[in-house]
């Protein structure tokens, strides 16, 4: 670690009824019980579940994100929902360029740029996601993709505030397989060197970088104290509040 209070944010994707607010309940019984110090923690549910998840974490150490946002505050955009409304419904930040939502929806580097800006301008911070595919990374181009992705997802306006960065190997997520430590170790120095290029040394210097592809129980002690990792941006052992207490608890130094 680098003295950066890490960040641990459990992203729901499309999964989760009001039943699965259950396990939110659950993880706040959990953390209250036995706290995680010095640890930012996070979910993201689905638009449908913001309002209510903001209520059931009230007063508690859990912030509640968002998984998407359009790049304007309004307008004839069927089916979207803006970064105003995501803070409105109770959210405090919103992932922007998953890999999920490049793939599907074919987003591109300047479509996320455009939605970190809109986060900014409603109060939000912005989880940008950057990741290669296994093409990309077979093919040993990963650390060239990635500052492509960076320099062109990430706005003028980023600060340690309201940035933070996800990396997450589009090949890992889901698959069971992850990058060895010295491979996460390489990928997020470089991270760093791109965003001082960008920002500074200063900012970049306490910007977050998580990581994300695959984090589970088994491996998280492992994965958030590589050199350059500020925490972790996980999948589907979110949606489990005794799997995400599991992860959360690598830095407390204890197990559920």
């Amino acid at each position: 670690m680098t003295g950066i209070r890490p960040l641990v944010a459990g992203n729901w994707k499309m999964n989760g009824l009001g039943s699965s607010l259950a396990e939110l309940a659950s993880l706040r019984n959990r953390l209250e019980a036995a706290p995680v110090p010095e640890t930012d923690i996070m979910v993201c549910p689905p638009a449908t579940l913001l309002s209510r998840a903001r209520e059931i974490v009230d007063g508690s150490s859990i912030m509640i994100g968002a998984q998407d946002c359009h790049p304007l505050p309004s307008g004839a955009h069927t089916g979207d929902i803006s970064a105003e409304m995501l803070a409105d419904a109770g959210a405090t930040a919103v992932i922007v360029g998953h890999s999920e939502r490049r793939t599907d929806h074919g987003e591109s580097d300047t479509l996320v740029q455009a939605k970190a800006l809109a986060a900014y301008r409603a109060g939000l911070m912005a989880i940008v996601c950057i990741g290669e595919t296994e093409a990309h990374y077979r093919d040993g181009k990963t650390l060239d993709i990635l500052r492509t992705q960076l320099e062109g997802s990430v706005p003028e306006g980023a600060r340690a505030t309201n940035t933070v960065i996800a990396y997450e190997p589009v090949w890992a997520i889901g698959s069971g397989l992850t990058p060895t430590p010295q491979e996460v170790a390489q990928v997020h120095g470089l991270i760093r060197t791109v965003l001082g290029q960008m920002l500074g040394d200063a900012e970049a210097g306490g910007t977050r970088i998580l990581y994300g592809g695959s984090v589970k129980p088994s491996n998280a002690a492992e994965l958030l104290f590589v050199p350059e990792v500020n925490g972790a941006l996980v999948g589907g052992a979110s949606l489990k509040a005794v799997d995400f207490y599991e992860i959360l608890s690598v830095y407390a130094g204890t197990r559920s």
